[in-house]
């Protein structure tokens, strides 16, 4: 048996053991063995959060963007020479498969990468001009000019629970190119990996001291203590979401919250995608991915399957036939295609909204008992990939009205119509991604912008990028991750664009030369 482990924190520069109140023990989801440990007592949020303040943040805006970027390409390299160790770690402690282990792993890898590389794309500036100086009187002589400077505060980000390593990194990547210090707050239940990329980070000395703090089990007293220069960045539960927003020291210190949260993430097939085509086999296989990745416990997860009336039965059908290929087990075992969900809760919660979301339809696939390959009877999180069916107009308050975490989607008919497809998708109230499959131009075109106010990001599915693409449940760096309403109506990464919420605009009024000495320009 593994031994468990006692997971520490690494706070005010060192590691710090909570022992007092009980904690949590982490296991595996496929076998229920117990990997680690968290503790559950007092932490000393004050001195950590001042800590990263004084030491991390002096140390990261005393640099470069290209030398900041020189530092994410090093975090890059650390955890790519300790890469299999990493995903074997994910398939033990996540449920994962191999696969699945690498979108995260491998996705984390590859966010650093690319951060590092827009570092080197700025150069040798400690700040960003922002826009053109700008003539403000009769004479050139009085000028505007906006820049933004980096906060000096620390970026606490508390992540999800399903991608411990790229969740760590996209969010830590941006803001230490920024020349903010991070507090990173991994997810209790899978904090197993996040706690061994921050400990592989420390041994490797990438980051100056301070720069990188982790905080393993309970938040603690962390977020009493947050000031007008910190910044807070979420992943997790609207529920959650809003407590966070509502603390009363974010409230009196206008602290800057970004929040990502619940997103029914829909993809609608356009009416010219008929079945034998390209694009309707392109629309398949990513609603079929996006179903059983990571057990469909992804935030940009397909949820809802838009069909033109007359084809849903056929997309249906063609689902259920690729479902009952798909085989459950521990994902350790070759020939496995999809893991157990993350936790005994999250297996519990799927339960009920998979009968929610039935109570609105019919579930056409699904099972209530799972054969798991290779698992040892009545142990493991395992749950059957489950598809659900509204009839045409059904006003299904639960498909549009709550997310169901898990290998789970709803095959929602409609006319054809651009205008009702993006009507039926914005009564989700807001997501991170849609996706959209046609080659019809004027159909993609209004049904785009009809989407386009509701989410983050629009995703347009063609034959012409089916072998270039990842699909819709792929988060890129260079493109915007976040959305409105109900997604928590943030952003995070979109290349430079992420920079901005960690830096502080500025605009600069007076003298033009002084003023272009400070912003580091040349008059023209």
């Amino acid at each position: 048996m593994t031994p468990v482990l006692n997971l520490k924190s690494h706070l005010g520069g060192r590691w710090v053991e909570r022992g007092g109140a009980p904690g949590e023990t982490l296991v595996n989801p496929a076998t229920e063995e117990p990997l680690a440990s968290v503790g559950g007592g007092a932490i000393d949020g004050k001195a950590a959060l001042a800590f990263a303040r004084t030491r991390g943040g002096a140390a990261l805006r005393a640099l470069t963007f290209a030398k900041r970027g020189a530092l994410l390409g090093g975090m890059g390299k650390a955890l790519q020479a300790h890469r299999d160790e990493l995903l074997d770690l994910s398939v033990r402690s996540g449920g994962n498969t191999r696969g699945d282990a690498k979108f995260d792993v491998d996705g984390a890898i590859f966010t650093l990468a690319a951060y590092a590389e827009i570092g080197q794309g700025l150069g040798e500036a400690t700040f960003l001009v922002d826009g053109e100086g700008i003539t403000l009187g009769r004479s050139p002589r009085f000028h505007g000019q906006h820049i933004a400077v980096p906060r000096l505060g620390v970026a606490v980000h508390i992540n999800a629970f399903n991608f411990p390593a790229w969740g760590l990194a996209e969010k830590a990547a941006v803001a230490l190119l920024a020349g903010v210090p991070v507090l990173s707050k991994p997810a209790t239940s899978s904090a197993l990996l996040a706690h061994r990329i921050v400990e592989i980070l420390l041994e490797k000395q990438v980051l100056p001291e301070g720069a990188l703090s982790l905080l393993v089990g309970p938040v603690g007293d962390l977020l009493e203590h947050l000031g007008p220069q910190d910044v807070v960045a979420f992943t997790g539960g609207s529920d959650t979401g809003l407590k966070i927003r509502s603390l009363p020291q974010v409230l009196r210190n206008s602290v800057r919250v970004n929040v990502e949260a619940d997103s029914l993430n829909a993809a609608v097939l356009g009416p010219d995608a008929a079945p034998g085509s390209e694009t309707y086999a392109f629309f398949l296989k990513d609603v079929l991915r996006d179903m059983t990745q990571k057990a469909g416990q992804k935030c940009t997860a397909i949820r809802r399957v838009l069909a033109p009336a007359p084809l849903a039965a056929r997309v249906r059908d063609d689902l259920v036939d690729e479902l009952g290929r798909i085989t459950v087990g521990d994902p350790a075992h070759d020939g496995v295609r999809m893991g157990p969900l993350a936790t005994a809760s999250q297996l519990r919660d799927v339960r009920e909204g998979v009968s929610a979301l039935a109570a609105d339809g019919r579930l056409v696939f699904g099972v209530s008992e799972v054969v798991a390959l290779g698992a040892t009877p009545g142990k493991g999180f395992f749950f059957s990939p489950a598809l659900i069916e509204v009839e045409p107009g059904a006003d299904a308050p639960a498909v549009h009205g709550r997310e169901v975490f898990g290998p789970v989607a709803t095959v929602v008919p409609y006319s054809g119509r651009p205008g009702e497809a993006a009507e039926i998708v914005a009564r989700g109230g807001g997501g991170l991604v849609a996706s959209v499959y046609s080659e019809d131009a004027a159909f993609t075109v209004d049904v785009v912008l009809g989407l386009a106010p509701f989410h983050g990001r629009v995703f347009l599915g063609s034959a012409r990028i089916a072998e270039q693409s990842p699909g819709p449940g792929t988060v890129l760096p260079s493109l915007v991750h976040g959305g409105p309403g109900r997604a928590g109506g943030g952003e995070e990464l979109g290349g430079p664009r992420g920079l901005a919420f960690y830096l502080q605009r500025v605009a600069l009024e007076g003298s033009r030369p002084i003023i272009e000495k400070i912003a580091g320009v040349k008059s023209s």
